[in-house]
């Protein structure tokens, strides 16, 4: 009884993150996701970010000789998880229904932030919304 109550609980710890391959389209870029992490992506990069179902990763995208970017990453809805969490832990639902894509790529001259699900997709274009960039100039403190 109690190896068939771990299996839940590894599949809950587990799948509360995810992994994301970012690149940019110029060169040293620095990024600040949320406030609390700030790196350089030359010419790209890999991070880890917990799954949620009601967060936002607001960025800040800065390279020399562009205007910054703001705007929120678009991610991805992860039915699988939900069909978990309704068979196993019902309150995981308020964790992590959502999840960063597994690739991105900025564009600070269009103010584009690119996403795709798998290595061979097509590029998803998206540009942040005003509303969504004046959230993450509020954010960031920079209004």
């Amino acid at each position: 009884m109690k190896k068939l109550l771990l299996v839940p609980i590894i599949v809950l710890v587990t799948a509360c993150s995810a992994s994301t391959h970012l690149q940019t389209v110029q060169p040293d870029v620095s990024i600040t996701i949320n406030k609390y992490q700030e790196f350089v992506i030359e010419p790209s990069v890999e991070h880890t970010y917990s799954t949620t179902s009601f967060g936002q990763y607001r960025f800040k995208a800065e390279s020399e000789g562009y205007e910054p970017m703001y705007g929120l990453m678009p991610l991805k809805f992860n039915g699988g998880y939900l069909a978990a969490d309704i068979l196993f832990f019902a309150p995981a639902m308020f964790f992590n229904l959502r999840e960063v894509f597994p690739f991105y790529e900025l564009d600070l001259e269009n103010k584009e932030i690119r996403y795709k699900k798998n290595e061979s997709d097509e590029w998803t274009v998206y540009k942040p919304s005003q509303a969504e960039i004046d959230r993450a100039v509020q954010y960031f403190g920079d209004s």
